[in-house]
């Protein structure tokens, strides 16, 4: 299985508001970058959004260690929140609708192809492709209001 490093961060302008997500994937020596924004949108949908756009550029099941400053989408895997929201059919504990089950449906599917690993990572500090992830979240949302 191919071993694949995945940066990740989402960013939004207004809470919720325009939103983006950045992530650079890592194989072999070759890095990829990759962006998008979205018009009413929260920090957390694109912190998930990002997760997930950047496991969809796999072509095959890989090893995938993922690097993430947002604690809601490492404490999903490591706390094992997700595995119990599938089992309460994307609800809380509580019977409460879960917030952005349409992402966590996803991110639960893509984590069946690939072996994942979450690591939290210190945002806006001195992590370099946390803060390149960052960087291409603001830029996407700075281009997709100029575009309006």
């Amino acid at each position: 299985m191919k071993r694949v490093i995945l940066y990740t961060d989402g960013a939004c302008s207004g809470n919720p508001g325009v939103g983006g997500w950045g992530a650079v994937l890592m194989f072999n020596g070759h890095e990829k970058r990759i962006s998008s924004a979205e018009q009413s949108t929260t920090n957390n949908r694109m912190e998930v959004t990002a997760v997930i756009e950047g496991l969809k550029c796999l072509k095959e099941p890989c090893e995938v260690q993922v690097y993430s400053d947002s604690a809601y989408t490492v404490n999903a895997f490591n706390n094992g929140w997700i595995y119990d929201w599938a089992k309460l059919g994307w609800h809380k504990a509580d019977g409460k609708p879960l917030l952005n089950a349409d992402l966590w449906q996803q991110l639960y599917t893509l984590s069946k192809t690939h072996k994942l690993t979450f690591i939290k990572v210190k945002g806006h500090s001195d992590n370099e492709y946390n803060n390149i992830c960052d960087k291409l979240a603001t830029d996407a949302i700075k281009n997709f209001k100029s575009s309006l």
